[in-house]
């Protein structure tokens, strides 16, 4: 049993609370990770702000990398010492969606979050007087310690930066893997990415990386939109003062994009990218829509026009193989995701690093809870 300290969500609609936790040793199958880094993204934010519902109290935190310390009984894929990257879709390996190469949609990942236990139905964390702290999306990397299962980490290079590292376990993959996995963009073709947050700013990236031209990033915010031209964006857009789907258009002859991604979780602005694609385009959907929420589009368009509308979730990735093959590319020089990270804070400043996000101060910022 180690003493950590943790930032618990208690309430929705509340700040973070810091507080002083027991974590058990990883039971069988199941890994403890010293947590380096854990990304400060706007998902966790959904679900402190009630847009998605989760049992509390719970450690919050799905984006991070660390360093394992121990491993439980039966455990082959790491060992102590090793880097790793944390997955917040964790998968079997074995059901109909793992062997069709679509892990993120195994259901291991549902079970974790529904239950807010690991994979026995119970949880490692407590306060001292007893009472279950639920864990968040099997990762809970707003902690100095977690425990996780086995399936739930990738094992990585031990150069790369865990400040950097840790952004591959959501902003990046989501991102970058949209635009490679899930849409196969084509060197040459035209994208327009919507939203110029952390995951926008990965769209960007990856668009770049394959050689689009050109790339629109839309915001209503100039100082993100300067962050999207710095991560190669070649126009932008500010749908605050211009109509999106028009300036698109203009801007690529009358025609519409080959390619849009909508990064934030608008079911408005999800049917904007699909009225801003061209004929026989597609509109890739990324960003969390609240619980319920709806969007709708023309029927005749998608027909006539022969548009895809797609969704995208954790980058439709493979991340035992993408993770360090994105992290090798990183290390080459040809992702730039160092330049992501705007900010660190440490474990005691999470509401600020919220507030931060939410003001567009930042591309990224990471939480460093053992200094």
């Amino acid at each position: 049993m180690h003493r950590i300290r943790a930032a618990v969500l208690r309430e929705i609609k509340k700040p973070l609370v810091i507080e002083q936790l027991e974590v058990a040793e990883p039971g069988p199958g199941e890994v403890s990770v010293r947590i380096a880094a854990a990304g400060v993204c706007h998902s966790d934010y959904h679900f402190m702000n009630g847009d998605l519902l989760i049992g509390l109290p719970c450690v919050l935190g799905h984006e991070g990398a660390g360093v394992v310390d121990a491993v439980g009984e039966g455990v082959k894929a790491v060992a102590p010492g090793d880097h790793v990257v944390h997955l917040f879709r964790a998968s079997c390996g074995r059901c109909h969606f793992c062997q069709k190469g679509r892990p993120a949609l195994c259901w291991m990942a549902a079970q974790l979050r529904v239950t807010g236990h690991l994979l026995d139905g119970t949880s490692r964390f407590g306060t001292p007087t007893g009472e279950e702290i639920k864990h968040f999306l099997g990762v809970s990397c707003f902690a100095e310690r977690t425990v996780v299962p086995e399936q739930g980490v990738v094992k990585i290079r031990k150069d790369v930066p865990l400040s950097v590292a840790a952004l591959m376990g959501c902003s990046v993959m989501t991102g970058v893997g949209a635009v490679m996995n899930t849409a196969r963009v084509e060197a040459g073709a035209s994208v327009l990415v919507i939203g110029a947050g952390g995951v926008g700013l990965n769209c960007v990236m990856g668009a770049r990386l394959l050689g689009a031209h050109p790339i629109i990033a839309a915001d209503q915010l100039d100082s993100k939109l300067e962050m999207a031209t710095e991560f190669g964006a070649t126009h932008a857009v500010n749908s605050a003062r211009q109509d999106l789907v028009a300036a698109v258009r203009e801007l690529t002859g009358g025609e519409g994009v080959d390619y849009a991604f909508e990064a934030i979780g608008i079911p408005a602005l999800m049917a904007a990218a699909f009225a801003a694609t061209r004929r026989g385009g597609t509109a890739t959907c990324v960003g969390i829509a609240p619980a319920g929420a709806e969007m709708s589009i023309g029927a005749g368009e998608l027909v006539y026009s022969e548009k895809i509308l797609q969704g995208s979730y954790y980058g439709t990735s493979r991340p035992q193989a993408d993770m360090p093959r994105l992290l090798d590319l990183y290390m080459a020089g040809r992702l730039p995701l160092d330049r992501l990270l705007s900010r660190t804070y440490p474990l005691e400043e999470v509401n600020e690093a919220y507030r931060a996000l939410l003001a567009g101060e930042v591309a990224r910022s990471v939480l460093l809870p053992n200094g």
